[in-house]
């Protein structure tokens, strides 16, 4: 018996998005192709969308909606920055410090810009001598207020595909026992035994190496990234 040609069967945007809302974390991933090829068609439908999602959480499919909508100059994309002007994701500061322009950043994956501001605030949390001096010491990192490490590390993860934060970074050196020399070629801070050039040589794409932002001045040696990783409002998120 003979049989005809292979029916393909594309699902409507609707459908796609609704998939993509309802899936796991690794189903998710499978769809991400999808998702952004079709862009174009599901940019429409996500403005009516952003009240389903949940914007005190960390979900980084929700995050690349909004880089979605957000995306491309035009009437979506100008309508969505009315309605959230300082960004989508709600995010606090226990030291009253403006998370917004970081934002703006992440939604428009302008990487770079956003390790430079992420760098400021940490001086910020640091206090008036971090910033006087222009870096952090590791003794500084202990009293920087939780929320605002948290707020931080939420921003990079739910902005670059769970890909990026400093949960990550911890995460990925959990994975490896804690051996410091093999995180850095892990995150593509070295290569080939030598350290990654500031700024050309990083990567400031989503195509980066997982964990590869934001940056810590390595120069300052271990003990700051040390230092940060074992502040407990990440030892939480990590846990959690």
């Amino acid at each position: 018996m003979l049989s005809g040609p292979p029916v393909t069967t594309t699902v409507s945007a609707d459908q796609l998005l609704e998939r993509f809302l309802a899936a796991n974390p690794r189903q998710r991933r499978s769809l991400l192709t999808q998702v952004e090829q079709r862009a174009e068609e599901l940019r429409p439908l996500l403005a009516d969308q952003l009240d389903r999602l949940d914007a005190t959480g960390d979900d980084w499919a929700a995050g690349t909606l909004v880089q979605l909508l957000a995306a491309g100059g035009d009437a979506l994309a100008e309508a969505f920055w009315r309605r959230c002007p300082d960004g989508w994701l709600a995010v606090g500061s226990a030291q009253g410090l403006d998370y917004a322009p970081l934002q703006r950043a992440l939604i428009q994956r302008d990487f770079e810009e956003a390790d430079r501001l992420t760098s400021t605030h940490l001086r910020q949390l640091a206090g008036a001598d971090a910033e006087a001096r222009g870096y952090v010491y590791y003794s500084e990192v202990p009293p920087m207020a939780a929320a605002d490490l948290e707020s931080l590390d939420r921003l990079w993860v739910v902005y670059s595909q769970g890909r990026f934060g400093f949960s990550v970074q911890l995460r990925l050196l959990r994975s490896l026992a804690g051996r410091w020399d093999q995180l850095w070629p892990r995150i593509g801070w070295k290569q080939g035994g030598l350290w990654t050039r500031y700024p050309k040589a990083f990567t400031w794409s989503l195509e980066a190496p997982e964990g590869h932002l934001p940056l810590v001045n390595q120069l300052r040696g271990v003990r700051l990234m040390d230092a940060l990783l074992s502040h407990p409002a990440l030892q939480r998120r990590v846990s959690a």
